[in-house]
C-alpha cells in the first residue's frame, strides 16, 4: 500500500508513534487489526515495474540469444545474474543457499551465482546468492537489468531501439 510518512512522536514510556497518511480506504482493516500485533515494513515507494519494460526486456533477451546461439532462458538467466538484483528477504538479509559440492543448483533456483566453496564437518559445500526473478523486479532494478540488455546486445551489433524508447522505459522509476 502507498502512504506517506507524516509524525513521529514519543509516548511516556519511550515508544514511538508513527502517522502514516495512506491512499486507499483502510478503515475496515484498521477496525480488524487494532490492538493486535502486527508486521510492520516502512520502505521508499518504487513504481512496479511496467509491462512495457518488461516485453522490452525479453525482445532483447531473444535477439540476443539468436544472435548467440542460445536458448531465451540460459540467455534470461546470465542477464539477471550479472545486472539484476539479489534477493532479500523481509528484513533486508541476503538471500542464498548451501549444498553439497556437485548438486545442480538450478533444479532449485535459476537465478543463482557460485561465490564460495567450504568444508563443514568433512563435507564440501557450494554457496550460491539468489537473485530476484524479473517479475518481482521494482522500476529501477528493471531499469538496470534492461541497461545491462542494452549493453550486452550493442556489443553483439544488436539494434536495441532509440535512445527515446529507452529513455521512455527508464523514466518510469525516477523519483
Amino acid at each position: 500500500m502507498r502512504g506517506k510518512l507524516r509524525d513521529l512522536t514519543f509516548g511516556p514510556r519511550g515508544e514511538q508513534h508513527i502517522t502514516v497518511t495512506v491512499t486507499r480506504d483502510f478503515r475496515e482493516d484498521f477496525d480488524r487489526l487494532k490492538d493486535c500485533e502486527i508486521n510492520v515494513e516502512i520502505k521508499k515507494w518504487r513504481e512496479p515495474r511496467s509491462k512495457d519494460a518488461n516485453a522490452y526486456f525479453h525482445v532483447l533477451v531473444n535477439k540476443i540469444a539468436e544472435a548467440q546461439g542460445l536458448g531465451d532462458d540460459e540467455v534470461k538467466r546470465g542477464l539477471v545474474v550479472e545486472y539484476g538484483a539479489i534477493a532479500r528477504d523481509e528484513d533486508g538479509n541476503v538471500m542464498g543457499a548451501m549444498l553439497p559440492a556437485g548438486a545442480d543448483i538450478d533444479s532449485f533456483y535459476p537465478y543463482t551465482r557460485w561465490y564460495k566453496s567450504m568444508t563443514l564437518e568433512g563435507r564440501e559445500y557450494s554457496c550460491y546468492l539468489f537473485y530476484k526473478r524479473t517479475h518481482t523486479l521494482d522500476s529501477k532494478e528493471m531499469s538496470r537489468l534492461i541497461d545491462g540488455a542494452v549493453y550486452v546486445a550493442k556489443s553483439l551489433g544488436i539494434d536495441t531501439d532509440t535512445p527515446e524508447q529507452i529513455a521512455k522505459y527508464k523514466e518510469e522509476w525516477r523519483p
